[in-house]
């Protein structure tokens, strides 16, 4: 009978920390409801004790999302774990995350702790976090680097002292797949209580061996792995999420494990990630990259069409990449679009599913047939619908190759009312951000700008990418449209918007202030 893995999930918390790959608390929810249909066990949330805005993450999704284990990351120290534990204490099934470095690098020169002292901290905020939640993850942080028989004391006291689970993590990447899988076996073998909790490994990616690596540990008994959607995270990121399933279901005469994971619902996390962070997948990733099941190659091509298996070792559908075509336009009805959303694999909210739909609708008329891919991007946006300080009423441009570009941005503001602003700039786009920026009161950074198009041909729907920066933070916004212009300018709201959500009233201030920034500019129509 095969293993069961545990794929424990950590997107939201060690991938958000990835640069630019913050989220908004619409964003993570939308993010946690799709990592809920994709059947992981558990879900961390985020880091409570980081900030009031991923306590405030935290506790949503804990109190939402039913199925997974929710969990919080916390520094062993106790006002982290209270931290942790009000984020968490709403779910069905929390888990405190306790972690403390084990290397003598870190001990020395971040800790500046002894060993003898990082072992009784560990066990002690243990019993800590075990006083206020029965599940409790330890990990060692920088693992791969500590002295192996250090590592087996401190997790024979920490089982001791309660931890549910334990945690091996290579935290910098340093591992090669050899001589982590023989980690795991040394370490397992002499640990006391090894038989009463769950053995976990977290790898990164810094020399690219992260799945490697995994799949070593798995193959040398861990049953649980830390991962990210897309392999995002710090540095070089995460051990793929998607890689590490699909290796095990592929390959499952070489490991004999198997994962709860609905691969069905692969691609369509990897989509919504990638959006809501706006960091593109490359086109050759594994798995779920543009080009993992296309084939250019003449003789590939043949083996193909006479038989998949000759050049595919998993179907595109084994991982919920839609295939079949169905034409849809502006007289398909209801039944229809729910039907192909079905197909797809797109599960929407039932609240959300008739604004969905009239989104389709006035696409439809733009365009004369809406494919899969348009669907699929109007879905995502639906998922992970921000909120609204600031919301696109109207634009006007003024451009040319012999004039200055201007634009008149008018926005609806969350308060009531509106504000209208006119901007010159180095054309049509950069005229309109610098209108809003107007509106808002801010000038952030933009960091980055990127427009691509959904499908081809000329009505192609246009899908702008934003990244700001303002005050070493960086926030991410998405736009849709067949015109590329307000595609744009919705991309930039939406990162205001992030903005706007992560620093309070600070950003919104211009909004609710009559006498501040919008002054003269409020109507009441």
């Amino acid at each position: 009978m095969a293993r069961r893995i545990r794929i424990f999930d950590t997107t939201l918390r060690d991938g958000e920390q990835s640069p630019g790959c913050s989220m908004n608390l619409g964003e993570k929810l939308g993010v946690a409801r799709q990592l809920e249909r994709l059947g992981v066990d558990v879900i961390e949330a985020g880091f409570a004790a980081a900030s009031p805005g991923d306590a405030a993450a935290v506790s949503a999704i804990a109190a939402e999302i039913r199925g997974p284990v929710i969990a919080s990351l916390a520094r062993a120290l106790e006002r982290d774990i209270d931290a942790a534990w009000e984020a968490i204490r709403a779910s069905a099934r929390p888990r405190i995350h306790v972690f403390l470095a084990t290397s003598p690098i870190h001990m020395e020169h971040k800790l500046k702790m002894g060993a003898k002292e990082v072992l009784e901290r560990a066990a002690a905020m243990v019993a800590y976090a075990k006083r206020r939640c029965e599940d409790v993850e330890f990990s060692a942080e920088d693992a791969s680097r500590s002295d192996p028989d250090f590592l087996r004391r401190v997790f024979s006291a920490v089982i001791e002292a309660g931890a549910t689970t334990i945690n091996m993590p290579d935290t910098v990447g340093y591992s090669v797949p050899d001589e982590f899988g023989e980690l795991v076996r040394s370490v397992r073998s002499g640990v006391k209580g090894i038989e009463r909790v769950v053995f976990s490994v977290h790898c990164h990616n810094d020399l690219g061996l992260a799945v490697a690596n995994t799949l070593a540990a798995i193959d040398a008994g861990a049953e649980q792995v830390e991962c990210t959607v897309n392999g995002i995270g710090e540095r070089a990121g995460n051990a793929a999420l998607e890689e590490i399933v699909m290796a095990l279901r592929t390959r499952a005469d070489r490991y004999g494990a198997t994962t709860g994971v609905e691969t069905t619902q692969l691609y369509t996390a990897s989509r919504l990630v990638s959006s809501v962070t706006g960091v593109k997948v490359q086109p050759n990733k594994a798995v779920i990259g543009e080009n993992a099941f296309a084939h250019e190659a003449g003789i590939h091509q043949h083996g193909v069409l006479a038989n998949r298996a000759t050049y595919e070792i998993m179907t595109p559908e084994s991982v919920g990449i839609p295939q079949s075509v169905m034409v849809l336009g502006k007289h398909s009805g209801r039944h229809a679009f729910d039907q192909r959303l079905a197909q797809l694999g797109i599960r929407v909210d039932p609240k959300t599913l008739p604004e969905l739909f009239e989104r389709f609708k006035a696409l439809a008329d733009k365009k004369k047939v809406v494919s899969d891919k348009d669907i699929e991007a109007l879905a995502i946006g639906a998922a992970i619908q921000p909120q609204e300080r600031f919301r696109l009423d109207r634009f006007v441009i003024n451009s040319g190759n012999t004039i200055a570009a201007t634009s008149t941005v008018r926005l609806a503001l969350q308060g009531g009312g509106h504000a209208e602003r006119v901007a010159v700039g180095d054309g049509p786009i950069d005229a309109s951000f610098k209108a809003i920026d107007q509106i808002v009161g801010k000038r952030p950074v933009l960091e980055d700008f990127a427009l691509d198009a959904v499908t081809g041909g000329k009505d192609a729907q246009g899908e702008a990418r934003v990244r700001i920066e303002l005050e070493g933070r960086r926030y991410n916004g998405r736009g849709l449209s067949t015109d590329v212009v307000e595609a744009s300018v919705r991309a930039y709201l939406g990162a205001i918007n992030a903005m706007a959500d992560a620093v309070g009233d600070a950003a919104g201030d211009a909004a609710d202030d009559r006498t501040g920034g919008l002054d003269g500019a409020r109507d009441r129509t």
